[in-house]
This record gives structure tokens, C-alpha cells and sequence, in this order.
């Protein structure tokens, strides 16, 4: 639990979208690795790397590649699977062995947690799925930057899965 101080820092970035696709579709973006990186990184970003381990204590690693050639990468482990239905996992910055790495790694600013959690909630209403997505942790002045880029990332599951 945070403390106040801590608290104070940090935020947690929701999501609540509904996307014009079934749910089979929107697990298998979330879960299968050649399908993650058809939308993974904000717009401008390809994700040419992606292993996913998807059970309980298994691990993902995946890129976001940046026009000029520049890899982030990062990495996670699934805490709950509860399938079409909920994805709860760890996320933090890894190197490209996935090992995890502080986000100054990538000079990103701000008091980052080693590793945040991502609760991710599905359900399929009329044939479209909604996803209910919660990122804890997140540094004040990096949330927005976050929103827009897990914003980015859902625009081009939409597009690319059509």
C-alpha cells in the first residue's frame, strides 16, 4: 500500500473503451505474440519483438520501436488470468535480455515504481468488446504521456484488426 507521500506522486491511468471488434479478436491481441505486435506502441511506434508466456508466473518481453530505430522495451508477469475475461500482470522497463531496468534506463522522467500493475477487464456487449483497463503507479508528470499512448495503442488494435 502507498503511503501518503508516495500516493501523492503517482497516479493510476483507466481506460474504459469499446471496441467495434469480437472479443475472441481483442484476447488474442492481449495474448498471442504476432497479434500483440500489430498494435503494441503508441502511433509512430512498430513492436517488432514479442514473447509471451501466457499462464500465472509466465512472462511477456515486447518492443516499441521508434522511427529513428529506437527500442524500448518491456517486460511483465501475469498475476491472474481469468480467460476473456481479466489479465492482471506486472509492467516494468526491461533490456532487450528482459531484464528489468529503471526507467531513467530510457530517460524517462519521474519516480518510477520497478514495476506497476495492469488490471485489464473484458466483456463483450453486442458483438464489440469492452475493455476496462487500470495502470497503477504511474508518475504524475508521465501520466498523461501514458493515457495517450495506451489511447494510441488501442487506435491501431481497432485499425488493424478490421
Amino acid at each position: 500500500m502507498m503511503d501518503n507521500l508516495t500516493a501523492e506522486k503517482h497516479k493510476t491511468v483507466l481506460i474504459d473503451r469499446t471496441f467495434n471488434l469480437p472479443l475472441s479478436t481483442v484476447w488474442k491481441a492481449f495474448t498471442e505474440p504476432e497479434s500483440m505486435k500489430k498494435w503494441w506502441g503508441p502511433e509512430g511506434y512498430t513492436s517488432t519483438d514479442c514473447v509471451i508466456d501466457f499462464k500465472v508466473g509466465g512472462k511477456f518481453l515486447a518492443s516499441m520501436q521508434s522511427a529513428d530505430g529506437k527500442k524500448t522495451w518491456s517486460t511483465g508477469t501475469y498475476k491472474e488470468i481469468v480467460p476473456l475475461k481479466k489479465i492482471v500482470n506486472t509492467d516494468s522497463f526491461a533490456d532487450s535480455d528482459g531484464n528489468i531496468v529503471p526507467a531513467s534506463y530510457y530517460k524517462m522522467p519521474g519516480d518510477w515504481a520497478l514495476a506497476l500493475m495492469v488490471t485489464t477487464e473484458f466483456e463483450e456487449v453486442d458483438g464489440k468488446t469492452k475493455i476496462l483497463l487500470q495502470h497503477v503507479g504511474l508518475p504524475i508528470e508521465i501520466s498523461d504521456d501514458c493515457m495517450k499512448g495506451w489511447q494510441s495503442s488501442f487506435d491501431k488494435l481497432e485499425k488493424n484488426f478490421k
